[in-house]
């Protein structure tokens, strides 16, 4: 491998005996580069495919097990309770809302160390509005984001499809009204547009609001695994108190993957053409726009850090920044003279 300087090497006149050195690992054959400076970061080929690809499937990964559990957990809750399947009920709207919450939390632990567990369209957009993210790197996340989703919703498609068959009625009826609310997101008849609208934009700011107060080191540093906890009350907060209306989509990626998982097998287009592209208008742009305006507002009122956008330095601050560390320098560099 030509970017290693140097590897560790074993002495010839070491004793090579298994049974003399059990605990020496390099005996093994085995070596750890992280722990070497001077060795290559990418100890074999795919190590250096994997570096540029963990960020997009760390974020397809936890995606994936956000719906995963999510439509899960409202197939169970809404196909346990038809007679017809289950003796009893399986679950409930709190059953629901746990297993969102659960999902969600579970996904942000798995991917926040590789890509920042954002699982949420809205939530890219709003960090590289508002907090520096590259905005190259919007578009793969995205994609990473709405496959994670839908390939998460087609495995519960798959694990329920015999009971959605008897719900429905047969294994060529496909319904919204039945069971397409079981993976997409739909406001209920009494709401108006408006008011749909407002329910996920008003839901969605909460949740960046949680997550950037989770992640804000001024409310004190955060012990490892708390902010996926964190999260988790925040999202079961929110869907418990304001998922009612809509649904609480909150993220464009996990209403649109399973809506079009839906549309693919069987439901047609009315998953898209329900209420004038409701799909559109409420679970995509309205967690968009409610978390850009609530992360812009929490970063002008409370945040400090250097990152954000409202707090960039002026060419005056720099100017003073610059030749007051020119001052200090040449005062230091003249103490140590005399």
């Amino acid at each position: 491998m030509t970017d290693i300087i140097e590897k560790p090497r074993h002495s010839e006149t070491s004793n090579n005996s298994y049974a003399t050195r059990p605990n020496d690992v390099s005996a093994l054959g085995v070596v750890d580069f992280a722990d070497c400076d001077q060795c290559s970061r990418y100890p074999n080929r795919w190590s250096k495919i994997r570096e540029h690809i963990s960020a997009p499937a760390a974020e397809f990964m936890g995606a994936f097990v956000l719906c995963l559990l999510g439509c899960g957990g409202n197939c169970q809750a809404n196909l346990s309770a038809n007679k017809s399947i289950a003796a009893s009920p399986a679950g409930d709207a709190v059953t629901s809302n746990l297993s969102w919450a659960i999902g969600l939390s579970l996904g942000v632990w798995l991917s926040m160390n590789y890509s920042g567990g954002h699982l949420n369209p809205a939530v890219t957009i709003a960090f590289a509005t508002v907090r520096g993210f590259p905005w190259r790197k919007v578009p793969i996340y995205i994609l990473a984001q709405l496959l994670g989703a839908l390939c998460g919703a087609g495995v519960v498609y798959a694990t329920y499809f015999h009971a959605i068959d008897i719900a429905e009625g047969g294994s060529n009826i496909r319904t919204i009204a039945v069971s397409g609310g079981f993976f997409g997101t739909y406001a209920a008849d009494y709401l108006t547009s408006v008011s749909a609208f407002f329910a996920e934009f008003i839901g969605s700011a909460m949740l960046i609001t949680g997550i950037f107060m989770a992640t804000d080191k001024k409310n004190g540093p955060a012990p490892p695994g708390v902010v996926p906890v964190a999260i988790f009350l925040t999202l079961l907060g929110i869907s418990s108190a304001l998922g009612m209306d809509t649904g609480a989509a909150l993220n464009p990626a996990r209403d649109l993957g399973p809506r079009i998982l839906t549309a693919m097998v069987g439901y047609g287009s009315a998953v898209f053409t329900f209420r004038n592209q409701y799909w559109l208008w409420c679970p995509i742009l309205g967690p968009i726009f409610g978390m850009m305006v609530a992360a812009f507002f929490y970063d002008a009122m409370l945040y400090r850090g250097a990152e954000s956008i409202t707090n960039k330095p002026t060419e005056e601050a720099e100017r003073y920044h610059l030749h007051s560390c020119a001052r200090r320098t040449k005062h230091h560099g003249g103490a140590e003279i005399v």
